[in-house]
């Protein structure tokens, strides 16, 4: 059987994007695996597919890249945004469904192949402050270590060992390491599942952006992020006990398309 396939990347974090309208390909665990694989597959940190909703304009089923299906992914969300509208299921604005419920996106700018995307994501419980960071989850689940010079962390060794650490084991958490600068913050993401530095998480820098704004004076209700993938920014509302209204933006770039036999 070929599957056609695009490879799309919103600020690094790559992903296989497969249209499932008609809902008859069924990939298994190994497959989708394999898919992912950087050096027997295509490549990438997950792969999604579009399928169609009752609900709304279409539904983004994620898979991480041991081949599990994930949670939210917020990079995964603009890059099916993107993907949508490239097929001509959407216009510039929709709603879609992933694995945390409903979501709300446009497209704000740009063209095949790169475009400018705004999601919606879920409201936000407060975070709560650890020995080791803070947690709170953005659709994912999410801890924030501040140090004051990420470059020089080991991401991969230190999150690993949080991520399967006795509070976390059970259902792993992603781990972002912050550098605060005086106009935008710089992060760095291991993420489970993918079990590895991704170049950018959307909900890791949701996150750290929520984080760094209610501990730090120089950020209000909108928080810029640089990571190794690129650059993005993150707009909310800080209410007395819950975050509302947040908005991840930034690139989600076409790579390439293809077809593999599986």
């Amino acid at each position: 059987m070929n599957i056609r396939f695009f490879k799309m990347h919103g600020t690094g974090n790559d992903f296989l994007m497969i249209e499932n309208w008609a809902k008859n390909i069924r990939l298994g665990t190994e497959t989708i695996a394999r898919l992912c694989d950087r050096h027997f597959g295509i490549g990438a940190d997950g792969l999604i597919l579009i399928e169609k909703s009752d609900s709304a304009d279409f539904q983004m089923k994620y898979y991480n890249s041991d081949g599990k299906e994930g949670s939210m992914c917020g990079n995964g969300g603009r890059c099916s945004i993107a993907f949508a509208a490239n097929l001509g299921l959407i216009t510039n604005k929709t709603t879609f469904l992933a694995a945390d419920g409903l979501h709300q996106g446009e497209i704000a700018g740009g063209e095949n192949p790169v475009w400018m995307v705004k999601l919606k994501m879920s409201d936000v419980d407060l975070p709560v402050e650890n020995k080791q960071g803070f947690v709170l989850n953005t659709g994912s689940p999410h801890l924030v270590v501040f140090c004051d010079d990420n470059s020089k962390t080991d991401v991969f060794a230190l999150g690993r060992k949080i991520r399967f650490s006795d509070d976390f084991r059970e259902t792993g958490i992603n781990v972002n390491f912050v550098t605060v600068q005086s106009d935008h913050i710089h992060v760095r993401t291991y993420e489970r599942g993918v079990e590895q530095e991704t170049l950018s998480c959307g909900t890791g820098v949701t996150a750290s952006a929520i984080v760094s704004a209610m501990q730090f004076p120089q950020f209000d209700n909108r928080v810029n992020i640089q990571t190794k993938g690129g650059n993005l920014s993150v707009e909310f509302v800080k209410e007395k006990d819950k975050i509302t209204n947040v908005w991840l933006e930034g690139p989600a770039t076409l790579v390439f398309s293809g077809e593999i036999q599986i």
